[in-house]
């Protein structure tokens, strides 16, 4: 079995996509052949096009944006469309990440890719949404730490990939207090506001309005 692991991040660096996708690659290897691609932007690299059919597996891993699929995703799509109109059907499977604490706030976005797949003609095997995905990068790939439930649920689809299974949608989040994530978040937004010449009383400014027009 080959299996394409995809990040599909605008990252190309650190993102909870890339941390996702190696933990994901840990409960697979030696049971698959891997092959990582990076979806950064809106145009498919050429081993998509060259050879999709040698690819079994699919798994797309990407953050949730606007309830949906990153922009650049959704452009990817349409152009692999394409690439499997004929050939093997791959199984296509889903991991969106969202900086929301709870998983379930993923369940549109991985929709979207159940549709995606009606529509080419793929078949969707189900997906994980991920809560806590701000901080997923910066936490240890331990069964007894707080990315504990999130490995366990990569655990379970990895045997399922394997088995070639498509089971229910299903929605996890970090071992977490729910507050204390939320603080972590808050402090994270005022450093970063700083580092950039801000304050964080600059969050609450209003817009100044626009210069209007002289008549004409």
């Amino acid at each position: 079995m080959k299996i394409a692991l995809i990040n599909a991040s605008p990252k190309t660096g650190r993102s909870a996509s890339a941390s996702l996708l190696a933990d994901l690659s840990a409960f697979l290897s030696g049971s698959a052949s891997l092959v990582e691609i990076g979806l950064h932007d809106a145009t498919l690299p050429g081993q998509f096009l060259q050879e999709p059919g040698d690819i079994d597996v699919l798994v797309f891993a990407c953050p949730l944006y606007v309830d949906g699929l990153p922009g650049h995703l959704l452009s990817c799509l349409l152009q692999l469309e394409q690439a499997f109109v004929t050939g093997p059907v791959p199984a296509v499977y889903g991991i969106v990440n969202c900086g929301f604490y709870e998983g379930i706030q993923a369940e549109t976005a991985l929709e979207l890719f159940e549709n995606w797949c009606r529509k080419a003609g793929l078949v969707w095997g189900g997906g994980i949404g991920v809560g806590g995905g701000g901080g997923l990068d910066q936490m240890p790939s331990s069964k007894n730490g707080p990315k504990a439930p999130v490995l366990h649920a990569l655990e379970q689809l990895a045997g399922e990939i394997l088995q070639k299974e498509s089971p229910q949608n299903h929605y996890v989040s970090v071992a977490f207090p729910r507050f204390l994530y939320k603080l972590a978040a808050q402090m994270g937004w005022r450093r970063s506001i700083r580092a950039n010449g801000a304050s964080p009383k600059d969050l609450g400014r209003t817009p100044s309005a626009p210069t209007p027009y002289p008549p004409a």
